[in-house]
């Protein structure tokens, strides 16, 4: 009996050992395939030559946080304001001027309210109705931001008209025709609706699935640099380069 409990122990702790040997053999191999992906999504090709995260992309701090939702209660709040705004605008016909005229007399009632009520409580007391006043460096700011934008896109446009080349002219007509068709689709509110929405939606789905947006944009990048190839060796490349510069005209 002693000899086969021994031997039957035996063949036990064999059969364990081929068992353990098996696990870290498959542990092994697991966290190959993992270091090899890990290498593999590492050395893909970004949009762009895109080297740093979204996050700092963004510029970081609070208008990073709430373009990629990292504080969901105020980017909600954000886009739900948005909305309503849009809304109100568009699908219930209100104008700017009738909506500031509505807000100046709630405005004023509340403060009406405000003052007479505590008039008849305490009469010392109806110097502390809050007031309203919007800082001077808050509009100072926006139109210098405004002024600056739009000088930067007039400069980037005839510094186009003026360089002499029909490609970036080309280019640029077409890109100033299609956002005229797009604008003759719908109003600039809405326009401005859409960007904003796009502006707190694709970056957060850019950001879970950038491996599969990064490849197919790669792919459609391929096709369009074919096409314009194509282009360019049939239409393109045959217009002379020097033919808008240098003139002078008298």
């Amino acid at each position: 009996m002693s000899e086969r409990i021994t031997a039957e122990e035996i063949l036990s702790n064999i059969s364990e050992v081929f068992a353990e040997h098996g696990q870290k053999a498959k542990s092994v191999s697991f966290f190959g395939e993992d270091s090899k992906s890990s290498s593999v999504t590492g050395q893909m090709k970004r949009i762009f030559g895109r080297q740093k995260p979204v996050y700092h992309i963004l510029g970081g701090g609070k208008s990073a946080d709430v373009l990629l939702w990292r504080n969901k209660k105020i980017s909600a709040s954000v886009l739900t304001g948005a909305t309503i705004i849009w809304v109100l605008f568009e699908w219930l016909n209100y104008h700017f001027l009738t909506l500031l005229c509505f807000a100046l007399v709630l405005g004023m009632l509340a403060q009406f309210i405000w003052t007479s009520a505590s008039g008849y409580m305490s009469r010392s007391s109806s110097s502390k109705v809050p007031r309203v006043v919007l800082p001077e460096e808050l509009f100072v700011n926006i139109a210098v931001s405004f002024g600056a934008e739009v000088n930067r896109g007039l400069g980037v446009l005839q510094d186009i008209a003026c360089e002499g080349n029909f490609k970036h002219f080309l280019v640029a007509v077409v890109s100033l025709w299609a956002g005229a068709v797009i604008s003759s689709w719908c109003n600039f509110i809405t326009v401005l609706y859409i960007g904003f929405v796009a502006a707190h939606t694709l970056p957060i789905l850019y950001e879970k699935y950038e491996d599969e947006v990064d490849t197919f944009a790669y792919k459609v990048i391929d096709q369009l640099r074919g096409q314009y190839q194509k282009l360019d060796s049939s239409v393109l490349s045959k217009i002379p380069k020097g033919s808008f510069k240098g003139k002078k005209y008298e």
